[in-house]
């Protein structure tokens, strides 16, 4: 693999149900810990776009009701499987489906309260936006 000469965008999504829970995927490439939904932004494609699609091929789920919430860097950082560099924008949004169709990027998934999913082995950026989404950071 060639070596990494940029920093990767990224999008991320915490997505809300109709219940007000959040969606978590358990990810290999996280070692094995929960994080949201989301990937890179591919050349000539907005970020919004960019947040639907990749939603839509990792989970099935049709998102709507976009809202920034926060950017993260993440550079060079032992919770990813290998090493890079991102820089996430990520988003809170919602769906009104709970029928999930899960990608090879994730092992499991879970529907938790907000403050539940504190509770979980969550890896430390989606963490910070959970933090953030329930005011406490």
């Amino acid at each position: 693999m060639a070596k990494q000469r940029y920093p990767e965008p990224t999008v991320g999504a915490v997505i809300l149900n109709p219940h007000g829970e959040v969606f978590l995927m358990r990810s290999h490439k996280w070692r094995d810990r929960y994080v949201i939904p989301g990937g890179h932004i591919e050349l000539g494609e907005r970020m919004e776009d960019a947040l639907r699609r990749e939603i839509k091929e990792e989970t099935g789920l049709d998102i709507y009701g976009i809202e920034f919430i926060a950017f993260q860097e993440f550079i060079h950082n032992d919770a990813f499987w290998k090493r890079r560099h991102f820089v996430f924008f990520d988003y809170l949004c919602r769906t009104d489906s709970l029928d999930v169709t899960l990608n090879d990027e994730a092992q499991s998934y879970v529907w938790v309260s907000l403050e539940d999913a504190l509770d979980l082995p969550v890896e430390p950026y989606t963490r910070a936006l959970l933090l953030k989404v329930t005011g406490r950071a």
